[in-house]
Formats: structure tokens, sequence, C-alpha cells
């Protein structure tokens, strides 16, 4: 199916993250959770709260289509071990995460949405990939 990324997509989404309770608001690319991979537009808005993860069977990608976000990478005890900024009006466009990497996300500017890949099919984080 065809579908067009455009600014009033992208703009529609960050207005539903905007009213969403989660501060956020997924648009998925992808027909099915099936799919062996999974493409999604991610509308982030300050103040959304997601967890320290990892995704153990999957590298992830993040490409920043508008807005500014942090992303911290940590170690088995949640420390920090490094933090990217991006921001494509600096350059930064997008990061790679390799499977089992322990990450999370600040939000930094409202309007943030980032293009999403990872391998399908979807799967839930399991309780022991949430800290």
């Amino acid at each position: 199916m065809l579908k067009i990324i455009n600014q009033i997509l992208l703009d529609e989404l960050s207005q539903k993250a905007s009213e969403s309770e989660r501060l956020r608001m997924n648009h998925n690319l992808h027909d099915s959770l099936e799919n062996p991979v999974q493409r999604l537009l991610n509308a982030l808005e300050p103040g959304t709260i997601i967890p320290i993860h990892r995704h153990l069977h999957t590298d992830e990608v993040y490409i920043l289509l508008t807005g500014s976000i942090r992303v911290m990478l940590y170690n088995d005890e949640k420390e920090i071990i490094d933090t990217f900024l991006l921001n494509p009006i600096e350059g930064n466009h997008g990061i790679q995460i390799p499977a089992g990497q322990w990450h999370g996300i600040e939000v930094l500017e409202h309007g943030s949405v980032i293009f999403e890949v990872k391998q399908g099919p979807y799967t839930p984080l399991g309780i022991d990939d949430v800290r």
C-alpha cells in the first residue's frame, strides 16, 4: 500500500500525541504485526515516559524527522554509558541501536517524530527487558 510521509501527516500525528495521555502516538507503516520488518512513525512529546529497555532479538533504528531527542545507552546496572543528541537541523539524524543494548529516550522538543525500524514480527517487551 502506498503511504506518503509529509508534513501534514507529521503535524497530525504530533497533535494526536500531544492529546494522548502517554504523550506519544504511533502510525504503523507495516500492514501487520506479523510483518518481518516493523516500520512506524512515532510522535513523541516532552514528558512522555519511555522506560529503559532493550530488544534482544533485533537492532532498532531511529531516524528523527522533526524535533529533538536525546538517546541514552545504559549498562546492566542502569548507568548511562553514552548519550546522543538527535536533531536534524544540527545534522544528527538517527541512530542504530544494537540488539540487546539497554536504551531510553528523552524528548526535548514539541513535535518530535521518529521513523523507527526493527525486525518483526512484533514482540512485546518481556519483564526482563524493561527497567
